[in-house]
């Protein structure tokens, strides 16, 4: 978050972006270049990459509150989720949302395995985490809810997953705590061929420009 903008300058905008869609931005000040957008949604969907392998995007909000094209990159898996790999099938997922100054503020994490057998899943489970970004003075984001669930733990003809996690922030730039809110939502589906989808949402109440989402799986 900018330091030099105030709340006091937000221009009152509402934007919606969908990945492989469309965007529409609403602006009711006259100010060609809004520093704030509020009510902005983005979402993603990435095909889980082979074993050893990573696939991850990213979105920034451009000067003109609309997000710019969705950055995808591919590479080798991180040294964490090779650490984690066991036996079966693994599959770790990132949801998180960064500000203009390439601080991490609010992250959601889940980690799913899955084993199969005679085309169908035998068992199955997804943990979920959650990281955010405090302040040295007791302030910063917390994590105010969470929830996750799985649809089917054994004998499935596939697993769906889900996690969700709300984050808000009372700190140096906002006192008040009523203006930051990230909402995180992360979707996987573990089938029995071993394959899987992954599928991320996150939700804010209000940005600025320059701050960017990024997204992965592994």
């Amino acid at each position: 978050m900018n330091s030099r903008l105030s709340i006091a300058a937000v221009s009152a905008v509402s934007l919606v972006a969908f990945l492989g869609g469309t965007t529409v931005a609403t602006a009711q000040e006259s100010d060609p270049a809004p520093k704030s957008c509020d009510g902005v949604r983005l979402t993603g969907e990435l095909p889980v990459p082979a074993p050893g392998q990573a696939v991850s995007g990213q979105i920034t909000i451009g000067a003109d509150c609309k997000p710019e094209p969705v950055s995808v990159q591919h590479g080798p898996a991180s040294e964490r989720s090779a650490r984690t790999a066991t036996a079966g099938h693994q599959l770790r997922g990132w949801n998180e949302m960064y500000d203009c100054c390439n601080i991490r503020m609010t992250g959601l994490y889940t980690a799913s395995s899955w084993d199969t057998a005679n085309g169908r899943v035998t068992t199955a489970g997804t943990t979920a985490t959650q990281e955010w970004n405090r302040e040295p003075w007791d302030a910063g984001w917390s994590l105010t809810s969470q929830t996750a669930k799985d649809d089917c733990v054994t004998d499935c003809a596939e697993v769906n997953s889900e996690a969700h996690a709300d984050f808000a922030y009372q700190g140096v730039f906002d006192p008040t705590g009523d203006w930051y809110d990230n909402t995180h939502h992360s979707y996987v589906q573990l089938k029995a061929d071993g394959t899987a989808s992954c599928r991320f949402d996150v939700e804010l109440r209000h940005t600025f420009v320059g701050w960017n989402w990024r997204y992965g799986c592994e």
